[in-house]
């Protein structure tokens, strides 16, 4: 199993760095093993998070902000609260409306993600 890299099982936000990961959006990986990872992931007003895919199944929570979300055909305008589920192998993509913060987590862990 692996642990993040000050061997924690307990997530500190001021304790973990934000990597950029494109431009205006930074991502801060919260936890994970080799089965779950989640991933705090901050945009400014403007970002894209643009259109890819991937084999993890991934659920994402809006914790901040307002955003347009495509899954496959459809896009709808998700905030605060909101939630939606991408299914292994599914083209999608956010456009960040206003400032805001996904928490995304993934199965089985996002492995491309730890250097």
């Amino acid at each position: 199993m692996m642990v993040l890299a000050n061997n924690t099982r307990f997530f500190k936000e001021e304790e973990t760095q934000w990597e950029v990961v494109g431009e205006d959006v930074q991502r801060q990986i919260v936890g994970f093993d080799d089965r779950v990872m989640m991933v705090n992931v901050k945009f400014e007003k403007g970002a894209i998070g643009p259109l890819h895919n991937h084999h993890h199944t991934q659920v994402t929570h809006i914790a901040v902000g307002t955003f347009e979300v495509t899954i496959e055909e459809e896009t709808r305008i998700l905030k605060k609260g909101d939630s939606f589920y991408i299914p292994s192998n599914k083209i999608h993509g956010v456009v960040c409306l206003e400032e805001g913060i996904l928490i995304d987590v993934f199965s089985p862990m996002r492995e491309d993600f730890i250097k």
